[in-house]
């Protein structure tokens, strides 16, 4: 289910990483955040797990990286 859902979203692919339209809302847990040089949002969650998917949720309702951030920082 999921890999179709992602594949219908998908607006691009370079083999290594594919890029999606906001489209699948999906609730996440983990056990932390810290930085990393890794990713383009420069955090990485620990120990993330999809929760739940939200078809009850539109793209626009769902947390941004910036959220997270501050979330983590209240956390410091």
């Amino acid at each position: 289910e999921q890999t179709e859902k992602l594949l219908e979203l998908a607006v691009s692919d370079d083999g290594r990483t594919v890029r999606v339209r906001p489209g699948l809302v999906v609730e996440i847990a983990f056990d932390g955040v810290q930085r990393s040089t890794r990713y383009p949002a420069g955090l990485t969650l620990r120990f993330a797990r999809v929760v739940r998917y939200r078809p009850d949720k539109t793209p626009e309702e769902a947390d941004t990286v910036e959220a997270v951030r501050e979330a983590a920082a209240g956390l410091a």
